[in-house]
C-alpha cells in the first residue's frame, strides 16, 4: 500500500526535463589533438518530422578537416549510420569552408572549431530511434591522420529536451550554412576542354564586394581556387580542373555552386557547356609590372607626337646665357607636369572603375570633344612656330604656349601635361601589359603603376635636369635653329591633320577640307608675312623636297616594301562566339582590334598587315579576318580586351587548328612573328 502511495504523489509531482542525447566528448588515445561530440539539440519535429542534432569537431593547433568537396588533397568527412534502427535518413549540412593552401596543394575544409547541424528522420516517428554510426574524420596539418569514433544515441519522440545552449548553438550552426538561391543567378557555365577551365558567370542585382565561389567536386574532376573578376552585378570565377582522366570532359554536367559576399551566402545548381575561354591573362610580379610601366613610358618620348615637345624644350634652353638653375628649372617643371598627368590619368581611371564604366589606354580619343581640342592646341602651335603670333598674348594663353623661357613656371609645367596628352593614343611595348595589370588592381597599385609610367616619360627630362651641362654640347645658337623650329613646326602641323582626320567623321568632309585649307593657308601665310615671298618659296620647295625624297626612298627599297596602298582585305566584324566555330570547321582567324586614333595600330597596318608576304597569306581560303573597330566607345570589343588582359590596342591573334586557344601577338608586329603564328595555327 505504502508502495502505492509512493508511485501516485511521484506521478503528481512535475517531472524535471529529460537531459538531451549526447555521447559525450569522445577522443582517440592515438590522436589527442581532435574531439568530437554528437548532441541532440532538441525535441522531435513533428511538422518536419526530424530531430535536430550537432556534430561537435574541435581540433588543436594548426590541425583542419575538409569540406564535402575538399580540393586537390584530402577526403571528406563521412558517416556511416546504416546499423542504426528505425533511422530513415541522415541529412548532413555543412557551414562555409575556408579556403587553404601547403606546399602548393589547394584545400577546402575548417579549423580550430566546426558544428555540423545534423537532421535525423525516423522511419516511423512514433517509436524511438537507435543511431549506431561511424564517423570517419580526417584531420591534417603537415601530416594527415585518419580516425574513426563510435557514435551511439538513442532518441525518444516523447522526450522533452530543454537545454537553451544547445538550440542558441544549433541556430547559429544552421546560419553558416548557405541557403538556396534567392538572389544570386547563374547566367553561364562554360567548359574549355583544351584548357582544362571553367567559367562560372554569376549575376547578383545587389553586386559584389568581397564574393568567394565553391563549386561541389564531380566525380572526375576538381575545381581549384578561382580567379574572380567583378563588373559591377556580374562576377566571372574561372576554375582550373584538375583530373586523373586524359578525357575528361564536362559538357552537359550538373555542378553545385557556392557563392558567398558579404551578408550573403547562396548555394544554386547549373549546368556545364561546352565553349572557348579565352586565355586568362597571367598575373605577372609587381616589380616587373612596375619596370614595364618605366619603360613603357619612356619608350613614349620617341613617339611622334611627342618627341616635337621635347625637341621644343631643348630648343628654348638653348637660347641665352643660363645658369645651371634656370637650365633645371624648366626641365623639373616639365617633368613634374608629366607627373601630374599621369596621376591625373590614375585619378580618373579609378573615378571610372567606381561609376562601372568602360577603361582602356587612349580611351578619351574615343571622344570627338576631346580630338577638337587637341586640334586646336597642336594647331595653335605649329602656328606659333610659324610666326603667326607676333603680337603679346594674354597671359593665361601665353602660358599655354609657353614653347621659350620668359613665360613664367606655369607654362613650363603645362608643356610636360600637353606631352602627356599627345602620348595617349599610342601603345607601345611594355605600355600595354602594365596599364592592362593596373586596371585590373587595386588603387593603390595602379597609382603606383601609373607614377611608373610618368617616372619613365619624364626620365629624359630629369636626366637632362641631373646632367645640364649636356645641353652646352648641342650646336651654339645660330640659323640653324630657325631650321630645326620649321621642322617641329611641320611635324606639329602634321599632328594635327592626323588629329583632323580623326575628326572627319564626327563634323563631316566639308567641314574637314575647310579646316584643312584654313590651316594651310595660315601656314603658309605665316612663312610669307615672316620671311616674305623668299620664305614662302623655300616653304614649298621643301615639301615638294620632302615629297620627292620619299617617293625615291620607296622606289629605293621597293622590293622590301611592294604591297598595296589600299586595304582590300575581307574584314568581318569581330565576333567572339563564331571564333571556336571557325577553327572547329577547320579555318584559321586573324583578330585585329585597331582604333583610328591609334597611332602604333597604323604603324603595324601600313608596315606588316598590307605588305607581303602578309599580304598574301591573310588572303588563303581558310583565312577568317575579324576586326574590331574601337575608334568610338564599344562595350564588346572593351569586354573582349578585358577577358584577355588588355586595356589598350593595338591587339592581334591568330586561331586555328594548331591554335585552338588562340595566340597573342606582340603589340608592335613583325613579319616574321605574323607568318610564324599563321603557320602553327593551320597544323
Amino acid at each position: 500500500m505504502n508502495r502505492i502511495l509512493a508511485l501516485l504523489l511521484l506521478l503528481l509531482l512535475p517531472q524535471p526535463p529529460l537531459l538531451a542525447a549526447d555521447t559525450g566528448w569522445l577522443q582517440a588515445p592515438e590522436h589527442p589533438p581532435v574531439q568530437v561530440r554528437l548532441v541532440q539539440t532538441g525535441p522531435f519535429d513533428a511538422a518536419a518530422a526530424h530531430y535536430p542534432a550537432l556534430l561537435q569537431v574541435r581540433l588543436a593547433d594548426d590541425w583542419k578537416t575538409y569540406w564535402r568537396s575538399p580540393g586537390e588533397g584530402g577526403i571528406a568527412p563521412r558517416l556511416d549510420w546504416q546499423s542504426s534502427g528505425n533511422l530513415l535518413g541522415l541529412d548532413w549540412q555543412w557551414p562555409l569552408p575556408e579556403r587553404f593552401t601547403l606546399l602548393g596543394v589547394e584545400t577546402q575544409g575548417y579549423q580550430h572549431d566546426v558544428d555540423f547541424p545534423l537532421q535525423l528522420t525516423p522511419a516511423d516517428g512514433t517509436l524511438p530511434v537507435r543511431l549506431d554510426a561511424t564517423l570517419t574524420l580526417p584531420s591534417c596539418t603537415t601530416i594527415c591522420v585518419l580516425t574513426d569514433y563510435h557514435l551511439q544515441l538513442d532518441l525518444d519522440p516523447d522526450a522533452v529536451v530543454a537545454d537553451e545552449t544547445l538550440y542558441h548553438r544549433y541556430q547559429q550552426a544552421v546560419s553558416r550554412v548557405p541557403r538556396p538561391a534567392s538572389l544570386v543567378q547563374v547566367r553561364q557555365l562554360v567548359w574549355d576542354k583544351a584548357q582544362q577551365q571553367l567559367a562560372v558567370s554569376l549575376h547578383n542585382p545587389r553586386g559584389w564586394q568581397r564574393p568567394a565561389v565553391f563549386v561541389d567536386e564531380l566525380d572526375n574532376g576538381i575545381f581549384s581556387q578561382p580567379r574572380l573578376k567583378v563588373e559591377g552585378e556580374r562576377l566571372e570565377a574561372r576554375f582550373r580542373v584538375g583530373s586523373w582522366d586524359p578525357a575528361l570532359d564536362l559538357d552537359g554536367q550538373v555542378v553545385v555552386i557556392t557563392a558567398t559576399d558579404e551578408g550573403l551566402a547562396e548555394e544554386l545548381a547549373g549546368q556545364i557547356e561546352a565553349g572557348v575561354l579565352p586565355p586568362a591573362a597571367a598575373r605577372a610580379p609587381l616589380p616587373l609590372v612596375l619596370l614595364y610601366a618605366l619603360l613603357g613610358g619612356l619608350v613614349l618620348n620617341i613617339m611622334p607626337c611627342v618627341l616635337p615637345v621635347l625637341g621644343l624644350k631643348l630648343n628654348g634652353l638653348l637660347l641665352g646665357h643660363r645658369s645651371r638653375a634656370d637650365v633645371r628649372r624648366p626641365l623639373l617643371l616639365s617633368a613634374a607636369g608629366i607627373l601630374l598627368s599621369f596621376w591625373l590619368l590614375a585619378a580618373f581611371m579609378l573615378a571610372l572603375t567606381w561609376s562601372g564604366a568602360q577603361l582602356g589606354w587612349g580611351i578619351q580619343f574615343q571622344q570627338p570633344g576631346f580630338i577638337g581640342f587637341m586640334l586646336l592646341v597642336t594647331a595653335l602651335f605649329s602656328l606659333n612656330l610659324f610666326g603667326l603670333f607676333e603680337l603679346r598674348l594674354p597671359a593665361t594663353m601665353n602660358t599655354w604656349l609657353a614653347t621659350r623661357p620668359g613665360h613664367g613656371h606655369g607654362g613650363h609645367l603645362l608643356q610636360g601635361m600637353f606631352a602627356t596628352l599627345l602620348a595617349t593614343p599610342c601603345s607601345a611595348p611594355f605600355l600595354g601589359t602594365a596599364v592592362a595589370v593596373a586596371l585590373a588592381s587595386s588603387p593603390l597599385v595602379l597609382i603606383a603603376i601609373f607614377t611608373g609610367l610618368g617616372v619613365g616619360m619624364a626620365l629624359p627630362w630629369l636626366l637632362l635636369a641631373l646632367f645640364p651641362g649636356f645641353i652646352r654640347l648641342l650646336p651654339r645658337p645660330g640659323p640653324w635653329m630657325l631650321r630645326v623650329k620649321w621642322l617641329f613646326g611641320l611635324m606639329l602641323l602634321a599632328t594635327s591633320l592626323w588629329l583632323l582626320s580623326l575628326l572627319r567623321p564626327a563634323i563631316g568632309t566639308p567641314a574637314s577640307l575647310a579646316l584643312l585649307v584654313l590651316l594651310a593657308l595660315l601656314a603658309l601665310g605665316s612663312l610669307l608675312r615672316r620671311h616674305g615671298a623668299r620664305g614662302l618659296v623655300f616653304g614649298l620647295a621643301g615639301l615638294l623636297l620632302l615629297g620627292a625624297l620619299g617617293g625615291s626612298l620607296a622606289l629605293v627599297t621597293q622590293s622590301r616594301w611592294v604591297s598595296p596602298v589600299k586595304d582590300e582585305l575581307a574584314w568581318q566584324p569581330l565576333d567572339p562566339a563564331r571564333i571556336a566555330q571557325e577553327v572547329a570547321a577547320g579555318r584559321r582567324v586573324f583578330v585585329d582590334i585597331t582604333a583610328d586614333w591609334c597611332i602604333t595600330c597604323q604603324a603595324n597596318k601600313i608596315g606588316v598587315l598590307l605588305r607581303e608576304p602578309v599580304y598574301g597569306a591573310l588572303q588563303q581560303e581558310d583565312m577568317v579576318l575579324m576586326r574590331g573597330d574601337w575608334t568610338r566607345p564599344d562595350g564588346m570589343i572593351t569586354d573582349y580586351l578585358r577577358q584577355h588582359g588588355r586595356a589598350g590596342i593595338p591587339f592581334n591573334q591568330v586561331f586555328g587548328p594548331g591554335l585552338p586557344r588562340g595566340r597573342e601577338l606582340e603589340v608592335l608586329l613583325t613579319t616574321n612573328q605574323v607568318m610564324d603564328a599563321l603557320a602553327e595555327a593551320r597544323q
